[in-house]
């Protein structure tokens, strides 16, 4: 199966890494599943993707120490007998191999020359069979300098398992990577397939079955999760012939002040085409025409004074808030926070509600719960938390720490619960690279929580969406644009989603 840039729905949605993708491997083959019968099936994987994508043609297979150079050699056997052209190489080919991997040499049968890192007289199609997802360490060597030479000179690969030099669990590149036009893997994508800069590399996606068992995945499972709608989609709530505007949520925007009302204008937009029944606007007074000249189907509630406040949280019918969009920050901003957290409805904190505890997160991760969900970008994300490496790790902890669902924003957006589980968006739109894209998200996830979604599958759910509203935009698309798109894309999910 490929991926879209909307998203990927690739069976169960299950994303492994390396290391759970070994431990898989070790129990299917102890469950009676031969060894070489796996490779057998990656290796004819790849060959059945080479030979459906290219004309018959010469074809160098770049074989590795391990189990992704006895793939390389499988398809290398397998692309002969269908007539092909080939040519094998290897980092060391006196070296012994062990177990599957010596088996699949052996049935090549063929030469094995070493590699030449100037690949001369190499073919313009390449199958990189070198280091699969598992690789922990940097390229060196021949295999670095062979790497660099592949895309200097611009042949046309097709990776094993991931390009060679991609970290799968992290998506990053390890000294340096191929870039691939193709990439068959197995059984589950790893996060290096969705997270960049693997993502990049991958080229196209295939996954691959090749005979291990669901149930076997499932004993590894660890919540993690590629984002698509069959994780959310039953949860949104249907439109009956019954249905009135308050079964759909009174979702709350605490708006700017009247210099700075765009941020809010568009969360608010978001939360009303994403379905929530009523959407209102709370703001200092002054800000109110302009909250109300531009919105005409959102209400809006002045915060004249502390009574008008406290007036705000005793009205038990609005649903969720979200606190953030050119909110200011400062002590105002943050008092607001910590009495919604302390109220302890959905609650999602974007932007300045985030930056306004830079010099004391404790505080805030101590009044959250799992109703909240904070949705940061990097720079943000910096400003609360000390965690370093991958974004899938960072979302990880970042969510454990706070006790809440975290968004962490980009191309490849993570979304992390308390309890461990997180998904990764496969894509995002470049166009969604400018100006109030993140106020429309933090709508999105307030119009879903208001509509009763757990605070995670809210987070989801708007991710997606926001994603997909993007697609087939042009550059100068504006964040504006995007909560008129959403009402479509939730029509086309309802339609293929299962009831």
């Amino acid at each position: 199966m490929a991926g879209s840039a909307a998203g990927w729905d690739a069976g169960d949605g299950i994303l492994v890494t390396p290391a759970r993708m070994a431990e898989i491997d070790r129990a299917t083959i102890a469950g009676g599943v031969p060894g070489p019968r796996l490779m057998e099936a990656a290796g004819r994987a790849v060959t059945r993707a080479v030979v459906a994508a290219f004309p018959p043609q010469p074809v160098l297979v770049l074989c590795g120490p391990g189990n992704n150079g006895g793939d390389g050699y499988v398809c290398a056997r397998q692309l002969a007998v269908a007539g092909w052209q080939v040519r094998v190489t290897a980092l060391d080919p006196t070296a012994p191999l062990h177990g599957d991997a010596a088996w699949a040499r052996s049935g090549w049968g063929g030469p094995v020359e070493a590699v030449d890192p100037e690949l001369a007289g190499t073919p313009a199609l390449v199958v990189d069979a070198m280091f699969g997802a598992g690789l922990s360490r940097d390229l060196d060597g021949i295999a670095l300098r062979t790497v660099r030479r592949l895309g200097e000179l611009g042949k046309t690969v097709v990776a094993v398992d991931v390009p060679s030099g991609i970290d799968g669990t992290t998506g990053t590149v390890r000294g340096a990577a191929s870039r691939a036009a193709l990439t068959v893997t197995f059984a589950r994508l790893k996060p290096g397939h969705l997270l960049l800069p693997g993502r990049a590399h991958c080229g196209r996606t295939i996954l691959a079955d090749i005979g291990i068992p669901d149930a076997v995945v499932a004993d590894h499972d660890d919540g993690l999760r590629i984002n698509a709608p069959a994780r959310w989609a039953s949860l949104l709530p249907d439109r009956t012939p019954d249905s009135h505007k308050y079964r759909y949520g009174h979702a709350v925007v605490i708006g700017g002040g009247a210099a700075s009302t765009g941020a809010a204008r568009l969360s608010a937009r978001s939360a009303a085409r994403v379905g929530a029944g009523l959407v209102s606007v709370a703001a200092e007074p002054d800000a109110i025409p302009a909250y109300a000249a531009h919105l005409t189907t959102v209400m809006t509630r002045p915060l004249a004074d502390e009574a008008a406040w406290q007036g705000l949280l005793a009205d038990r019918r609005l649903s969720a808030f979200l606190i953030g969009p050119a909110a200011g920050v400062g002590l105002a901003t943050r008092t607001r926070v910590e009495a919604l957290a302390a109220d302890g409805r959905a609650l999602v904190l974007d932007a300045d509600a985030l930056t306004s505890f830079a010099d004391d997160p404790a505080s805030l991760f101590g009044r959250l719960h799992v109703g909240c969900v904070l949705t940061p970008h990097d720079g943000e994300y910096a400003r609360l938390f000390r965690y370093a490496g991958d974004r899938l790790a960072r979302a990880r902890a970042a969510a454990s720490e706070a006790g809440a669902v975290v968004v962490l924003k980009g191309s490849d957006s993570v979304i992390a619960a308390p309890d461990g589980r997180a998904s990764i968006q496969p894509a995002a739109p470049p166009v969604l690279a400018t100006a109030g894209t993140g106020d429309v998200l933090a709508g999105l996830v307030l119009g879903l929580l208001a509509q009763r979604l757990p605070a995670y599958e809210a987070a989801c759910a708007a991710v997606w969406l926001h994603a997909a509203a993007a697609q087939g935009g042009v550059a100068g698309l504006m964040a504006e644009d995007l909560p008129d798109r959403v009402p479509a894309v939730l029509d086309a999910v309802r339609r293929i989603s299962p009831a």
